[in-house]
């Protein structure tokens, strides 16, 4: 199973941006799927994460400016980024914990590739 991320690039502050993450492979099913963000320096912060049954939870960091959803038919995850500041800026990660294979085992932890996203003051 892999991730693919797109989206990301550079936006002033105030400015919006829209990630996505696809997941491909031999997918049975998918319960969690979320977002981390890694800034330059720093440790990889967990931002977002939506259930299959579409229970959602956020970090203080992002709560009310972020908004994580997805398509379950496409396997694919959304991270929706508005009011961005300049603090936002790094390289924003997908991730996948558990995957529920068609042949009825598991893989764990999967996580796209990054995408950077900058944002300037």
């Amino acid at each position: 199973v892999q991730l693919q991320a797109s989206g990301g690039g550079l936006v002033q502050a105030g400015g919006s941006l829209r990630l996505a993450c696809a997941a491909s492979g031999s997918i049975r099913s998918i319960n969690v799927m979320g977002w981390y963000r890694q800034a330059p320096g720093k440790q990889r912060e967990w931002l977002a994460r939506l259930t299959s049954g579409g229970y959602s939870d956020y970090a203080d960091s992002v709560k009310g400016r972020f908004t994580i959803s997805r398509d379950n038919a496409k396997n694919t995850v959304y991270l929706q980024m508005n009011s961005l500041k300049p603090e936002d800026t790094a390289v924003y990660y997908c991730n996948v914990p558990v995957v529920a294979t068609r042949d009825r085992q598991y893989e764990y932890d999967r996580w796209g590739q990054g995408s950077q996203v900058t944002v300037s003051s």
